[in-house]
C-alpha cells in the first residue's frame, strides 16, 4: 500500500475526530488537502463563495451538532478571510478546526507572494494556533489542535504549507485515541455547601440564565420552584430556558423586555447560571451575587461576586436541589410575575394597533407571523442588529427549535452563512435565515451556495433600506443619522435570477401567504419584505447617559410594543399566582 502523504493523514485524523465536511474556497496551497478529501470517505468539501462564510458555517454546524466542524482557507488572503467567522465561533464556544494553508515552507519569512503569519494572526481568536513546518509534527500537532477545540470549546488553527502537505507522512507515527466529547464538571463539596448557605439565608432569590443552561432546563425549573425564584435570561439563554417556564420574567439587556431587570435588582441574592452577560450596566451592584460557570475565566469578570462556583450548571443544580431548604414564601416571585405580565400587556397594546394595515410593514408583524408558521423544530439563524430584537421578542422556543446568531461577537452578515452550516447537518429540517438587508447584502454572494447545493434554506429578508440598529445608536448619542441608508434592489428578483424561489412583499395582506408558500417550497427561497425603517428598539431601562440628546418625544418612533406569544405564557403563569 502506498505511503500516505501529510494531507491524507490530516484528513484521516479529521474523520476520526467526527468531522463530516470542510467548508472553504480552493486554492493552490490547499490543493493537496482538497484532493485528499476528494478521495476519502466520510468527509466532503463544501465550496462556498467567501471564506468568511466558511467559518460562520462551520461554527453553526458545531453549535447544532456539538461535534467538531472544520473550515479552510488558502495562503495569505484566503485564510485571512476566515478570521471574522472564527472570532464568532470562538466566542460562541463552538469547536471548530480551521486549516490555514501557507506559502511554501522554504519561503516563510522572506516576503514571498501572499505571505502572512497565520500561526500568529489567529492567536486571539483561538485556543491553539500553530504551524506545521515539518512532516514529523504530524499527527501529534493536529491531534493536539483537535483536543484543544473540543476540550476547551472554541477554535483551533493549524497553518500548513502546501509543500509540506504534499510530502510523505512519517512512518510509524503515533496516533493516540482522540477525545471527542467534553466531561461534566461538578463543584467541590465546599463550594456547594457555601452556595447552599447563601441560598437558605436569602429571602428573595432571582436566577439569570445564559447558554450554559443548555441541557439543564429541568434542573433550573426544579430549583426555581424550590426557592420560589423568578427566572430571567440573556439572549443566548432564550432557547434553553424560556419555554415551559412558569417562573419566566423575560430578558434583560439592550434587547430586553418584561420584568427581568426588576427581578435582578430587587432580589437579595442573584444567581447567575451559565452566563457571561456582557452588559454590567444592567446588573445590580447592591445585592449578593453568585455565579456558576463551566469556564473559570468567566467568573467575576462582569460583577463583583460573593461566591464563584466553577462547575457545570446541571451538575451544580442537581447537587443543590437535594440540599437547599424549600422556601414557602412566594410573594417576591408573584410580584415579579405580575410586573412581567403588566409590562407585556402594555407593549402588546401598542403593537396591535392597525398592525395588519400598516405600510411599510411592521417588522415585528413579520416576525410574529413567521413564528406562527415555522416548524416546531425549525432552526433560526439571526442577523445582528434589529433582527436580534425581533428574534428576542417574537421567536418562541419550545425545546426543539434552535436560535443561532452572532450573539457574543456581534458581527453583521452572519445569518445566511450560519444557515448554510445548519442546513448541511440535516436537509430535511427547516432552516430559516432572519436577515437584515445590510447583513444579507454584505455576503450575498453565498446565496449562490444555496442554489449550487440545492439547500432548502429560507431567507426572510427584513428590508428597511437602512442600518436600523446603527440609527438607534446615533439617536441615543444625540447624533443625526448619517451613512445608514441603503439603496436596495429587488432582492427577490435577484433570487429568481440565481435560480431560487423569490417573492417581494410590500403589503401586510400579502405577508402570510408569501411566507407560507416560501416555507413550503422544496428548495432555497427568499422573501424580500419591505419593512418600516422607523421601527426601532429601546431597552426596558434607560440611563441618563443612554438618552443624551434623545428627546422623549422620539419614543413615538421607537418600538415599545410586541412580544409575540410570550404574553400568552405570562398570562398563564399569572393564573398560578394565589389570590388573597
Amino acid at each position: 500500500m502506498a505511503r500516505q502523504n501529510v494531507a491524507e493523514q490530516f484528513t484521516d485524523i479529521l474523520v476520526r475526530a467526527g468531522v463530516r465536511r470542510m467548508y472553504g474556497v480552493v486554492g493552490d496551497s490547499l490543493n493537496p488537502v482538497v484532493d485528499a478529501i476528494r478521495r476519502t470517505g466520510g468527509i466532503e468539501w463544501i465550496q462556498v463563495r467567501h471564506e468568511e462564510t466558511a467559518a460562520f458555517a462551520a461554527g453553526a454546524e458545531a453549535q447544532i451538532t456539538g461535534r467538531l466542524a472544520a473550515c479552510a482557507g488558502s495562503c495569505g488572503p484566503g485564510n485571512l478571510h476566515l478570521i471574522n467567522g472564527l472570532y464568532d465561533a470562538h466566542r460562541s464556544m463552538a469547536p471548530v478546526l480551521a486549516l490555514a494553508s501557507h506559502i511554501p515552507s522554504g519561503e516563510i519569512g522572506l516576503g514571498y507572494f501572499q505571505e502572512t503569519h497565520p500561526d500568529q494572526l489567529f492567536r486571539e481568536c483561538s485556543h491553539y494556533s500553530e504551524l506545521i513546518s515539518n512532516p514529523a509534527q504530524m499527527p501529534r500537532l493536529l491531534q493536539s489542535a483537535v483536543q484543544h477545540a473540543i476540550g476547551r470549546g472554541g477554535v483551533s488553527v493549524v497553518a500548513l504549507p502546501g509543500d509540506i502537505a504534499a510530502q510523505p507522512a512519517p512512518e510509524k507515527a503515533v496516533q493516540h485515541a482522540l477525545v471527542t466529547a467534553r466531561p461534566t464538571v461538578r463543584p467541590g463539596d465546599g463550594e456547594i455547601e457555601k452556595l447552599v448557605r447563601l441560598i437558605d439565608e436569602a429571602d428573595r432569590v432571582t436566577l439569570f440564565c445564559g447558554s450554559g443552561t443548555a441541557g439543564a432546563h429541568a434542573e433550573v425549573m426544579e430549583f426555581a420552584g424550590r426557592v420560589k425564584a423568578p427566572v430571567g435570561h440573556a439572549l443566548r439563554g432564550k432557547e434553553w430556558i424560556q419555554y415551559d417556564n412558569p417562573y419566566d420574567v423575560g430578558m434583560s439587556g439592550l434587547l430586553g423586555y418584561g420584568a427581568a431587570y426588576e427581578a435582578t435588582h430587587e432580589c437579595d441574592l442573584l444567581v447567575l447560571l451559565g452566563t457571561d452577560f456582557p452588559y454590567n450596566a444592567f446588573l445590580p451592584d447592591d445585592v449578593k451575587i453568585v455565579q456558576v460557570d463551566i469556564r473559570p475565566e468567566h467568573l467575576g469578570r462582569r460583577s463583583q461576586l460573593d461566591l464563584a462556583v466553577w462547575g457545570d450548571v446541571r451538575e451544580t443544580l442537581r447537587a443543590l436541589n437535594t440540599r437547599v431548604r424549600p422556601k414557602e414564601d412566594r410573594r417576591f416571585l408573584d410580584r415579579m410575575l405580575k410586573k412581567h405580565a403588566d409590562a407585556l400587556e402594555g407593549v402588546v397594546k401598542a403593537y396591535t394597533r392597525k398592525v395588519e394595515k400598516h405600510t411599510p410593514i411592521h417588522p415585528e408583524y413579520v416576525a410574529s407571523v413567521l413564528d406562527e408558521l415555522a416548524d416546531e423544530d425549525a432552526v433560526f439563524t439571526v442577523d445582528t442588529g434589529m433582527c436580534n430584537v425581533w428574534a428576542a421578542r417574537y421567536l418562541s422556543p419550545n425545546g426543539k427549535r434552535r436560535i443561532i446568531g452572532s450573539f457574543s461577537h456581534g458581527s453583521m452578515a452572519n445569518a445566511l452563512p450560519q444557515a448554510i452550516g445548519a442546513q448541511f447537518t440535516d436537509r430535511s429540517r427547516q432552516v430559516v435565515s432572519m436577515s437584515g438587508d445590510g447583513g444579507f447584502s454584505m455576503l450575498m454572494g453565498d446565496f449562490l451556495t444555496l442554489v449550487q447545493y440545492d439547500l432548502p434554506v429560507k431567507v426572510i429578508l427584513f428590508d428597511n433600506s437602512s442600518l436600523g440598529m446603527v440609527e438607534l445608536e446615533m439617536l441615543v448619542s444625540g447624533l443625526p443619522s448619517y451613512g445608514t441608508t441603503n439603496r436596495n434592489p429587488d432582492f427577490a428578483a435577484i433570487a429568481r435570477a440565481a435560480g431560487a424561489y423569490g417573492v417581494r412583499v410590500e403589503k401586510p395582506k400579502q405577508l402570510t401567504a408569501a411566507l407560507r408558500d416560501a416555507l413550503r417550497h422544496k428548495g432555497p427561497a427568499l422573501v424580500d419584505v419591505v419593512t418600516d425603517p422607523n421601527a426601532l428598539s429601546i431597552p426596558p431601562k434607560i440611563s441618563a447617559e443612554m438618552v443624551t440628546g434623545f428627546a422623549l418625544s422620539a419614543s413615538k418612533i421607537v418600538l415599545d410594543g410586541g412580544v409575540g406569544r410570550m404574553i400568552q405564557m405570562a398570562r398563564s403563569n399569572l393564573r398560578n399566582v394565589p389570590r388573597p
